[in-house]
């Protein structure tokens, strides 16, 4: 089974438990590593090809004039699904749903007869319509019912992670 961890994650200044707080690295990119270390998954970034602003405020202006235009916004770097056969899709919730940037990278490839795990980091939202979203943009995928993690929990979240693969048939290596 080949397995490739697609993610995007933002650094810089982020919301924590009604607080900004500037951060090296985002939430879910802790989750995506851990998840890549523990089923020895290749990790993709899914990024944009002119980056978010560092401003939180700035960021939520941005991210949310993109989704009302329903833009797509050109990714960095692309990479193939076609030779992997499951997809786990890491993002936090952003406007109720996915950065437009993961609508992106979803739109961009052939997910037909992959299998789609989506982790979601959220400050309460949990997965918002994300786990919609992706069934429609991938139709003739497999997605199964998301994992939603609270960004302040990533770095605690191994135990919930490890059951919710092992729990979709995803092998975890032991430590």
């Amino acid at each position: 089974m080949k397995i490739l961890t697609a993610y995007f994650s933002h650094a810089g200044e982020n919301y924590f438990d009604g607080k900004i707080i500037a951060v090296k690295e985002g939430n879910t990119s802790i989750v995506a590593k851990k998840i890549a270390a523990m089923t020895g998954s290749a990790l993709y970034e899914i990024a944009r090809a002119t980056p978010y602003p560092y401003s939180y405020a700035e960021c939520v202006k941005e991210a949310k004039e993109e989704f009302i235009r329903n833009s797509r916004p050109e990714l960095k770097e692309n990479v193939s699904v076609k030779d992997y056969d499951v997809v786990i899709l890491a993002y936090p919730n952003w406007c109720g749903t996915m950065p437009m940037a993961v609508f992106t990278f979803l739109e961009s490839g052939n997910f037909a007869g992959k299998k789609i795990l989506p982790v979601c980091t959220n400050e309460g939202s949990r997965m918002g319509r994300s786990e919609g979203d992706i069934k429609a943009l991938c139709p003739e995928a497999e997605v199964v019912d998301g994992l939603p993690i609270s960004g302040g929990l990533a770095r605690e979240a191994d135990e919930k992670i490890t059951y919710y693969l092992k729990s979709h048939g995803i092998p975890v290596k032991e430590n």
